[in-house]
């Protein structure tokens, strides 16, 4: 095995043949054919950067252009100059160099030691030096003084010889200037002699001249030190920093297997492509050079611990004289074993000689490093630091393991690990074993061996024993000994302790070990190369003959001649039947559903993107997109971006999102998907365009299968023909991760490479797949996803035919072939013997049946199943398909090409297709193939031809995938059998493993799964009585799924995740393509629908059963959801495949069969217990493990606990993409995590849609859809005004007033009496409030926003600009004296600067005087006169106080009225807006105190405006008299225009500028005290218009005139209703209230804010408990609890509550109302007593109350014009009851006196109340009495 190189190149004539090869073999790759020396070398870097690189050519071909090249001046000139750069790839930059810290106190000075003495040659020239013997005077150059020479002393054997050769690898040297000696590393001495290097130490760069002396004895700069000997074999060098972080220590590998044929010396002139070892670590580097002279020892106890290295830095390493080993020529060809070396502990020696045929393999070396484990580790580890393990106890622990391995099993470091960790735990202070006993014990260990373990102690070093062994090897095995599988070599010094170290010689575990080194890419290299050089000829030779000894090729031409061109028939009949190729050739035989899983995942998906955006980081703002659109980035495989295309296109996710219509959603799906190849930085610049040009769309950049191809950027090379990195060049780039409306999905079923110590994704940002433990219960009908653990589980099923099976025969076969052929690497073996398998199993089958024997049982099982299941009954011509898994692209094509030959000999070319699946080309299928699948499709389409493997369905078929990894296709049902013997012990990583074992899981029905476990209950494992197996085709008909509904209902997703399609009977649901178990049984859709609804309130759900839907046309993967708009959402999507006509019975679905070589196969087993499971492998070759030892990972470990564990015990290795990852996960970054084939594309997929109706839900708003209650109408005078949109002020006097507050808003306020006939209360009206009723509207764009709307107009209206622009607000206090309240107010503006033209300001222009306002005659359509006040508080968030839209970007003038304390936080979110603050007294009130003071600072600005006008010619009248009072919730207004035809209109979105203009343009506008609009409902629409204008009350937005409303105030203690009560003032006081009836106006249900009830608690008690209203009020000085909020709101709630207490008289007593005095409250709506009021106000205008009986009367505050003769003009009711409310106790006294109420009504001191409150919070009083 390896690379084994054979002879060397001799003539051009050879070299242009060999170049031809390579180029024909390699032009079916992608990739440009490189160079021949990059081709037959395979170096990883395109282009090398170094003179190595190049040089050495002339010496490839034997040395002929050496003397001519080397002695060319210019060349020997330019050397220096080329060697001054780094050796680093060409295609990345160097790595720094970190240099150690110089020891405090040192000297640093440039040209001096660090013990401060002078190293200048000039200085120094004459002095007298002390060279010890074997030592040489060097030159060395440091970067910092380029002008001197610095003088040090050197060992000889470390610098070249004349010739340029002989060099060891490694230093000593000793400082001349202060004599240190006995420096063994370049680095440390390059460190004291202050050379100060930017990059990596090396002698050969800065040892430039030998000193020699003159003949005065003074020393000068000699000759150039010739290390270009040494550099002719620059493949065998180390390799530079940048190459070593790439290689990994692969190096003791290349140098071994380059001299396997050959001598070391003709090795000399050939080198071998670098190789790698996937689990040594980056710095244990091993210089080793291709010369036969000692090579550096491998110090495993100076290898650092596995940190990563901050650099690639080669440590060279000292050289022990003595300790060197002569590898034996033709070891490998005498022995045919090629020995590896586990490092153990202590040191090993040199090697030199034919070093090709030996391994050296730091497998095991860190179950040795338990010292290294640091405190935290042994603490997670339950360990301390006296538990750790002597030599002698680990040297014995890895005998005992070796001993117990089976003859087929190869050593694995994990399973050491856990042995050490175990012995650590399970003997803590176990008896010590003594240095001297560990010989005789270890003998003992090994003889219970059987003879596969032999131990060989020697005394002086690990060398002596090494080379008795490999003598021993190369003189033979006697004939009665047998050769042991492993050597344990223990050395056994009195100077050094015990050492030990591994010499593995069993034939099977040696090759293993080595091929297992190498990665994947490193493997298909050397299979491309022994290809390529012929060395696979002996074998190709061996297979040119049948297994009975006949030539194949001539048997085969044999057969073909005896049928003359005549075919086996494809179906209907056996394979003996024969007819014509061209009448055979003529023979001719989807919705989308989302499956519940699917929908909880995207569900889970679009909490974590809530849970980003509700983190308050800013990383994420929901609010500012109003679209979604994604991008799906897929490997390289044309197939796999078909598929994705496809899902696409058949989920209608396109059409949803809104980013294509219908018809273009078909052709451009492809768009959405992008290849990870050449062209993908072209997509993606354009890609990241639309990202920038669009940053109110939220884009999701999804990266599927993301687990494939995870190496850095820097790395990232051209790698067995693929392009390697380009995924962190294109996901990890500076503008994907900048960008703040992008977020990255990352998809994988093998996550566990993103999963490490650096990963880039938050633990919190990761979705699992739930397991289908948590799915519950499933019907048996229901599909039930079969993955790895369940194939793994299957073994204990006991059935006589498992689903994974290993092939033992081949197995055996494969055995006797490796031992033949050590050269070649096993695959190669492998895959020459399958290849025969096949064929002979044809023939065998058709024209041979003598070969029966000679094939595995499995491979003829498989042909025959493939061959014959077509022509079975009910088949209609559909078979199987069988999947053939051979990595290597070279050896795939020579498959494909052999076993198609052989078929076409065989007259089976009709039978199966043979087809090459490689990720770089489209699919190739012969026409007749195609004519059969499109007729099972019934595709019409001529030019339709089969794209991904799924479009395969039925089609019989072998399928020979190819690639390094498979890449995430899917496979269609009918895929039976994947063979995967050739996936052997060079897949010893988790991912590597399991995704081949990946590409067989699917989703199966529950009774396949089910019936065996029940049947191995009773008996575990009894194969005998076991069930028939469960692939007899007979036994289990394989379905065929690629056919859809027959009919395909609407596209739209009911919103419970079910299509319209799953309602099909369940226990006639057919098998999916792939996906979840069906929907339509999910046992609770309600429940399901209803929450869905709240997450997307989207569409009502539309469950429309199909009855002609064919009992078992099967839905295809996935459904297709409702579009995102109303209008859209019945557009019918066309189905994406016909139906096809299916058996009636219901089919059931089986699990694939899995065939595997012996080593995956014990590893997925988990055989006996006596090796791991595949889950406690290393989870990627990228990754390494952090620790030596870890917990043991248990196989139920969960998807987040696997996690965790990943991310503690892991980490990147150099080359990967997280090496060098930002310490904090990126904060938009997510992944979604499932087995393979489970249905993640449909979840993510899904997930876009219900992320899209979230943001659209962002962009509805629920609004009050609540009717008014009608009053009965007087149909007659209006009439005439129906048509008219102003109106006329003397029609608007006639009308009467409605004093009923009809707004549903005011549904539990008490009704005000009217003269009319009273309404007759029904039940219900009397019942506990309901839940008040909203409807969702997608908001227009008229609409008021809050915060959390961002859009590319209005950012500068409510954004602030830079950070600045805060503090650019001015602050003005502006006093002023009110009237109502008999003293002066000062209230605060903050003033924007950009608002400062709405206001007059003093002479130094810091005084506020007024705010501007327009005049009455001012006819400027576009102007918007009335300034527009906004109470508002708790709502600087949600509060819809962004106007701009509404006004439609005209200028106006928008005030903000907020609280004292609340300022800061509205000044945060509205920076561009007017704020006027509230003193802080009104800190604790109402609404109402805000209503008061905005309509006293109105007209208090008014009459100052009228001042400043009137000097300037205008008249007081002619100034705006009016204010716009407007709600913070408002966010609509429509217009219902009446129509002239009994239809009726529904109401179109109007801007509110609109309505305003409106209502300002009203004829005679002065003369009205308010106008407002009617609240929307749904029902304005179906009912035929009312009058256009009415008088009643009006409220929430309203146009009030501050001028006729002087004398009418706001009550300022009002918490609620304090506009039903101003209504009603201004209306007793004479003036006109009109409301526009065709305007209507929305208002949002805001769930936070706003008057909402204060908490009511108890002011001292520290633990609040719940107090009910009629605590509220107590009598004065009792001990009752005192509570903590404000009288007046206590007073509310007492009456809105308890009310039915102070008036029993009134209760559900219409005829008989309470009377209220100059006030309207709200007093017991549950039993509605009706309030009259009147006010007391003379010349007012109140109801006729001549006969009215009253039965109650409430005096509120009462004024003076409260008099007794007043009351003295009401009736009341005998019994009728008085409640008199006062400021405080002595008022209350003087009002009673004052009103002389003693002569009528009766009072009883225990009548007397206060509201709960303490004296300092100026509690309320109030009295109650009985009419006499």
């Amino acid at each position: 095995m390896g690379n084994s190189y054979a002879g060397q190149l001799k003539s051009a004539r050879f070299e242009e043949a060999l170049h031809n090869s390579i180029e024909a073999s390699l032009r079916s790759s992608s990739g440009d054919p490189q160079p021949i020396f990059t081709q037959l070398y395979l170096e990883p870097e395109p282009f090398p950067g170094n003179i190595d690189d190049i040089k050495p050519k002339g010496e490839l071909h034997g040395g002929e252009a050496h003397g001519s090249e080397i002695t060319n001046g210019h060349l020997s000139n330019d050397l220096e100059e080329l060697e001054e750069d780094d050796d680093s790839d060409g295609s990345s930059p160097p790595l720094p160099y970190l240099q150690a810290p110089p020891p405090d106190g040192c000297c640093t000075l440039d040209g001096f030691c660090q013990a401060g003495k002078d190293l200048r040659l000039v200085s120094i020239a004459t002095e007298h030096i002390e060279v010890p013997a074997g030592f040489e005077l060097v030159g060395a150059k440091s970067p910092s003084v380029p002008e001197h020479i610095l003088v040090c002393a050197v060992d000889r054997r470390f610098l070249p010889d004349e010739n340029g050769k002989n060099a060891l690898l490694g230093f000593s040297g000793n400082c001349v200037g202060c004599g240190e000696k006995g420096f063994r590393y370049f680095t440390e001495f390059s460190n004291h002699i202050n050379l100060k290097l930017s990059t990596q130490p090396k002698k050969q760069k800065h040892l430039k001249h030998y000193l020699v002396k003159n003949s005065q004895g003074a020393l000068y700069k000699g000759p150039l030190i010739c290390w270009k000997g040494t550099r002719a074999f620059s493949m065998t060098r180390i390799p530079s920093p940048m190459t070593s972080r790439y290689l990994q220590f692969r190096s003791p590998f290349f140098l071994f297997s380059a001299f396997a044929e050959g001598s070391a010396s003709s090795a000399m002139h050939s080198g071998p492509p670098k190789k790698r070892h996937r689990s040594w670590h980056p710095n244990s580097l091993l210089p080793v050079p291709a010369v036969p002279v000692p090579v550096p020892a491998i110090r495993p106890i100076a290898l650092s611990p596995p940190q990563p290295p901050a650099v690639g830095v080669i440590q060279p390493l000292p050289v022990t004289a003595g300790e060197t080993v002569i590898v034996p020529d033709n070891l490998l060809s005498s022995s045919g074993v090629r020995p590896v070396i586990l490092i153990g502990h202590g040191t090993l020696p040199y090697f030199y000689g034919n070093v090709g045929d030996i391994v050296v393999s730091p497998l095991l070396v860190s179950c040795y490093k338990s010292s290294q484990l640091t405190e935290k580790a042994l603490e997670t580890l339950g360990l301390n630091g006296s538990q750790l393990l002597c030599v002698e106890t680990m040297a014995l622990l890895t005998l005992q393991y070796l001993a117990r391995l089976g003859p087929m099993q190869i050593p694995l470091r994990e399973e050491l690990e856990q042995i050490v960790l175990k012995a650590m735990l399970c003997c803590p202070r176990g008896p010590a074993i003594s240095p001297s006993q560990l010989p005789w014990l270890a003998r003992l260990e090994a003889s219970v061996s059987g003879g596969s373990v032999q131990v060989v102690v020697t005394h002086n070093s690990l060398g002596e024993g090494i080379s008795e062994s490999l003598r021993s090897l190369t003189e033979g095995p006697q004939p009665q000994k047998c050769l042991p599988t492993y050597v344990v070599i223990i050395c056994a010094s009195k100077m050094s302790g015990n050492e030990f170290c591994v010499l593995v010689l069993g034939k099977y575990q040696a090759r293993a070990l080595a091929e297992g080194m190498l990665t994947t890419n490193e493997f298909l290299k050397e299979i491309s190369y022994e290809l390529i050089t012929g060395k696979v000829s002996i074998l190709a030779s061996h297979f040119k003959t049948t297994s009975l000894g006949d030539n194949l090729d001539k048997q085969l031409v044999r057969y073909q001649r005896r049928w003359k061109g005549q075919v086996v028939q494809p179906f209907q009949s056996d394979v003996t039947e024969h007819i014509h190729s061209q009448e055979a050739a003529n023979l001719l035989p989807l919705c989308f559903p989302i499956y519940p899983t699917q929908l909880s995942v995207a569900r889970s998906l679009l909490s974590q993107v809530c849970s980003i955006a509700d983190s308050g980081t800013q990383n994420l703002d929901l609010g500012r997109f109003c679209k979604v659109d994604f991008l799906v980035l897929v490997p390289p495989s044309h197939i796999l971006v078909h598929q994705t295309a496809q899902r696409i296109r058949q989920s209608g996710v396109l059409v949803d999102l809104g980013v294509e219509d219908v018809c273009s959603a078909h052709q451009k799906s492809d768009k959405y998907v992008v290849r990870l190849d050449g062209d993908v930085h072209a997509k993606m610049e354009a890609f990241m365009r639309k990202v920038k040009q669009n940053p109110y769309t939220l884009f999701v950049l999804i990266h599927d299968n993301s687990h494939v191809d995870l190496t850095s950027a820097l790395s990232g090379s051209v790698c067995h023909g693929e392009l390697q990195g380009l995924a962190d060049r294109v996901v990890n780039c500076q503008e994907v991760l900048d960008a703040m409306n992008l977020l990255v999905l990352q998809v994988s079923c093998f996550p566990y490479t993103l999963q490490t110590h650096q990963s880039r994704i938050s633990i919190h940002n990761e979705v699992h797949w739930p397991s289908s433990e948590s799915l519950g219960e499933q019907s048996p009908n229901e599909l039930l996803y079969f993955g790895l653990r369940d194939y793994s589980s299957s073994l204990q099923w006991g059935v006589a035919s498992p689903i994974l099976r290993c092939d033992d025969a081949f197995e055996k076969m494969v055995h006797t072939l490796l031992e033949r052929h050590p050269h070649l690497h096993s695959m190669v073996i492998r895959s020459y013997l399958l290849i025969q398998q096949y064929t002979e199993a044809m023939m065998a089958l058709t024209s041979s049946p003598s070969l029966r024997d000679h094939i595995t049982p499995e491979t003829l099982a498989m042909v025959e199943d493939l061959i014959n299941a077509p022509s079975r009954e009910g088949s209609r011509g559909r078979g199987h398909m069988l999947l053939v898994r051979v990595p290597s692209l070279q050896l795939a094509m020579l498959a494909r090409e052999r076993l198609e030959d052989v078929r076409d000999k065989l007259g089976l070319q009709l039978c199966f297709a043979v087809l090459l699946g490689s990720p770089a080309t489209e699919l190739n299928l012969q026409k007749n193939f195609t004519m059969r699948l499109k007729a099972w499709r019934g595709c019409e389409n001529e030019d339709w031809v089969p794209h991904t493997y799924e479009d395969l369905e039925g089609l019989p078929c072998i399928v020979i995938l190819t690639g390094k990894d498979p890449l995430g296709e899917t496979f269609p049902r009918s895929l039976k059998y994947s063979d995967l013997r050739l996936i052997d012990s060079s897949y010893l990583t988790r991912t590597a493993l399991e995704q081949e074992v990946g590409l067989a899981c699917t989703h199966v029905s529950m009774s396949v799964v089910q019936e065996p476990k029940r049947a191995m209950a009773p008996r575990e494992s009894d194969g005998e009585k076991a069930p028939a197996g469960l692939n007899d085709g007979d036994e289990l008909e394989r379905p065929q799924s690629n056919g859809s509904a027959a009919t395909r209902n609407s596209g739209s997703l009911a919103e419970n995740g079910v299509s319209s399609s799953d309602n099909a009977d369940s226990s006639q649901r057919p098998s999916t393509s792939t996906g979840p178990p069906d929907a339509g049984t999910s046992p609770d859709v309600g429940s399901a629908s209803q929450g869905f609804k709240q997450e997307c309130d989207s569409l009502e759900s539309q469950f429309s059963s199909n009855p002609s839907k064919a009992p078992n046309a099967p839905p295809s993967l996935y459904s297709s959801s409702s579009s995102s708009s109303p209008s859209s959402s019945s557009a019918q999507r066309p189905s994406q495949s016909t139906q096809c006509v299916r058996e009636p019975k219901p089919a059931r679905v089986s699990p694939r069969t899995v065939i595997m070589s012996r080593a995956a196969y014990s590893l997925l087993a988990g055989e006996s217990g006596s090796q791991l499971s595949s889950f406690s492998l290393l989870p990627h070759a990228d990754v390494a493990w952090s620790s030596p030892l870890r917990p043991l990972v248990t196989p139920n470990l969960q998807g987040p606990e696997q996690s965790a564990y990943y991310r503690e015990w892991t980490v990147a290795r150099q080359h990967h993409a997280d090496y060098e990852a930002p310490a904090v996960p990126h904060p938009r970054r997510l992944l979604l995590s499932g087995p393979p084939q489970v249905g993640k594309t449909g979840a993510y997929l899904q997930f876009l849609r219900i992320l899209f109706r979230m943001l659209i839900r962002l962009l509805e708003v629920d609004v009050y859809d609540e009717e008014e209650e009608e009053e009965e109408e007087e149909t007659s005078e209006v009439a005439t005004l129906v048509k008219t949109q102003l109106p006329d002020i003397e029609e608007v006097r006639k009308m009467p007033f409605d004093p009923y507050p009809r707004d549903p808003k005011f549904k539990q306020a008490s009704p005000v009496y009217t003269d009319k006939k009273p309404m007759v209360l029904t039940e219900s009206e009397s019942q506990t409030p309901a839940k008040r009723v909203t409807k969702s509207i997608r908001l227009s764009r008229f609409a008021a926003h809050n915060a959390f709307h961002h859009c590319e107009q209005c950012h500068h209206y409510c954004e602030a600009g830079p950070a600045s622009q805060l503090s650019e607000c001015t602050f003005h206090a502006f006093t002023f004296c009110s009237s109502m309240l008999g003293e002066e107010v000062q209230l605060q503006f903050v003033i924007p600067k950009a608002k400062e033209q709405h206001f007059v300001f003093g002479q130094q222009g810091s005084h506020l005087e007024s705010m501007r306002l327009p005049l009455v005659s001012n006819k400027n359509p576009d102007l918007l006169k009335s300034p527009i006040f906004t109470p508002t508080t708790g709502r600087q968030e949600h509060g819809l106080l962004n106007i701009y839209h509404a006004m439609e970007g005209a200028s106006h003038l928008h005030i903000l009225v907020v609280k004292q304390f609340e300022m800061p936080l509205y000044r945060k979110y509205w920076p561009n807006h007017i704020l006027l603050v509230l003193p802080a007294v009104f800190n604790n009130t109402g609404v109402g105190a805000a209503r008061f003071m905005i309509k006293e600072l109105s007209y208090h600005n008014l009459e100052l405006e009228r001042n400043r006008l009137e000097e300037q010619g205008v008249r007081r009248q002619d100034v705006w008299p009016f204010i716009v009072m407007m709600d913070d919730s408002c966010v609509l207004w429509n217009t219902h225009q009446p129509t002239d035809s009994s239809e009726t209109s529904d109401g179109t979105n109007v801007s509110l500028k609109t309505v305003l203009q409106q209502m300002e343009s009203t004829p005679k506008i002065s003369l009205y005290a308010m106008c407002g609009t009617r609240r929307w409902s749904s029902g304005l629409a179906r009912r035929s218009p009312s009058a256009p204008f009415s008088r009643c009350h009006l409220h929430d937005f309203v146009l009030l005139n501050v001028d006729l409303t002087q004398n009418v105030h706001y009550d300022l203690n009002r918490y609620s209703c304090e506009e039903v009560d101003f209504n009603l003032r201004v209306n007793s006081s004479g003036l006109l209230l009109c409301r526009f009836n065709h305007f209507s106006f929305m208002k949002k249900h805001i769930p936070v804010g706003g008057n909402k009830d204060f908490l009511v608690k108890p002011k001292l008690m520290e633990n609040p408990t719940a107090i009910s209203p009629p605590q509220y009020v107590c009598a004065p000085d009792s001990e009752q609890t005192l509570l903590d909020a404000p009288a007046q709101f206590l007073l509310e709630r007492f009456l809105q509550s308890c009310s039915h207490r102070l008036f029993p008289k009134a209760v559900q007593n219409r005829s008989n109302p309470v009377l209220s005095i100059d006030s309207y409250l709200n007093i017991s709506p549950e039993v509605r007593i009706s309030v009259c009021y009147i006010n007391s106000r003379p010349h007012s205008t109140n109801l006729n109350h001549q006969g009215l009986l009253f039965s109650g009367l409430l005096l509120y505050l009462c004024d003076s014009f409260v008099i007794s003769g007043l009351l003295k003009k009401f009736r009341f009711l005998k019994g009728a009851t008085l409640c008199v409310i006062s400021q405080d106790r002595s008022s209350l006294r003087q009002t009673i006196v004052r009103l002389e109420l003693e002569d009528e009504w009766q009072f009883r001191l225990r009548d007397e109340f206060q509201t709960a409150n303490c004296v300092e919070d100026r509690p309320l009083y109030f009295l109650t009495g009985r009419h006499v």
